[in-house]
């Protein structure tokens, strides 16, 4: 057994508590907040075609705002993240104003919540990755989303308790803590140099790049795509519960992908998570009608994005961006997943007219399709590091054997 105790080195740890932080902060903030925006959106008595022009703009905000975002927030990092956090604060204390007589403002203030998130998205990725080495990238990812799954799960629990008002303000709290903790923990940290960083039109012609681009978008539209099908399946209550749960297996499977990447690679753990995802759509077409269909879902979900939050979300794009600027790099990788959540909004009044076994079978066909082009794509953890860690595992191996026979 390969020996991880470098990857647990408290040296390390202390040096990446910032990004941490920063991370956690705002994952936890990103996902609980989306819960109580569309909550709102949906409580207001308007169209359902203007509910469906609020997310819309939402995630264009996301979209128009990741873009120059990457570029601007890069030459002035530090500074950006700690002025992002707090807008970030004032996003959330605004959706407290949405209302069902003011259309017109109702969008500025989805446009402008989704630019809280979209402005500073890749630099707070891109921070990560430049304070965690390509050794020990995917275990900081892993105990991030580890704390993200928990964080998400006890803010579910309050949530619920609360009203809508005390919830925005709880989030509101949760998101100028991090805008006051993360200026005093990096404060000793030295600023990087600002990196050179390739085009997007370079990025998208790079062979490696794409040979994880492409399965991503696809695992990402495959899954939120599937989502109200899901729910439709599942019954609303059971599967916003089985939802919740779900996060507590991310929490620890993430941990475990991280570690296994760092040791093993982070092909090998990108492959088993789509390959069990195929599995988990194959096994619903087959057992959709069973009671044993949640307890697969539950299951194999939560393994399977555990392991690709830590691995794909966090360390792929970190790794191939090398020594550039990797805010563009988290861009590209990051904005399919988020803006793939659109699909769900979409696709929700048409649940019922989908044969839920038929798309089921789509959904495993396409997956396990994707697998292909991640068997050509390059590992992007180094060799040497490798090598090295079973190097060092086997010294440590001979060394207890010398101990005990001594």
């Amino acid at each position: 057994m390969i020996r991880i105790r470098a990857l647990r080195d408290k040296a390390a740890l202390r040096e990446t508590a910032p990004s941490i932080l920063l991370v956690v902060n705002t994952f936890v903030w990103y996902i609980a907040t989306y819960v109580v925006f569309n909550a709102i959106v949906n409580g207001l008595h308007i169209l359902e075609t203007e509910k469906l022009g609020l997310f819309a703009i939402y995630y264009v905000g996301i979209a128009v705002t990741a873009i120059p975002g990457s570029k601007f927030f890069s030459r002035a990092r530090t500074k950006s993240l700690d002025l992002w956090l707090f807008m970030g604060a004032i996003a959330t204390l605004l959706l407290a104003t949405l209302s069902s007589d003011g259309i017109l403002t109702d969008a500025l203030l989805a446009f402008f919540f989704g630019a809280s998130i979209g402005i500073g998205l890749p630099s707070c990725l891109s921070y990560f990755a430049d304070s965690t080495s390509v050794e020990n990238r995917g275990f900081v990812g892993g105990i991030i989303w580890g704390t993200v799954g928990f964080t998400v799960l006890m803010f579910a629990f309050l949530i619920s308790m609360l009203g809508q008002w005390e919830a925005i303000i709880v989030l509101t709290i949760w998101r100028l803590l991090g805008g006051i903790c993360f200026p005093v923990l990096n404060r000793k940290h030295a600023k990087p140099a600002a990196q050179k960083s390739p085009s997007y039109l370079e990025l998208i012609r790079k062979r490696e790049i794409l040979l994880y681009l492409f399965p991503w978008v696809m695992i990402s539209f495959i899954n939120f795509a599937e989502a109200p099908l899901l729910e439709r399946v599942f019954g609303a209550e059971l599967f916003v519960f089985a939802q919740f749960v779900e996060f507590a297996i991310q929490g620890i499977f993430a941990i475990v992908g991280g570690i296994v990447a760092d040791v093993a690679g982070r092909k090998r753990v990108v492959i088993a998570g789509f390959v069990m995802l195929g599995i988990e759509y194959a096994a619903l077409s087959a057992f959709s009608s069973s009671p044993v269909a949640l307890y697969l879902f539950l299951t194999l979900d939560g393994v399977t994005w555990g392991l690709l939050f830590s691995v794909f979300f966090m360390a792929i794009w970190g790794d191939l961006g090398e020594n550039y600027g990797k805010e563009k790099y988290y861009t590209l990788g990051g904005l399919p997943f988020v803006l793939a959540a659109f699909l769900s909004v979409l696709i929700k009044p048409f649940a019922s007219d989908i044969p839920a076994t038929t798309a089921f079978s789509f959904a495993s066909f396409f997956l396990f399709l994707a697998v292909i082009p991640l068997m050509y794509a390059p590992e992007t953890l180094p060799e040497k590091s490798i090598k090295d860690r079973e190097l060092k595992s086997y010294l440590e191996k001979a060394k207890k054997i010398k101990e005990k026979y001594a």
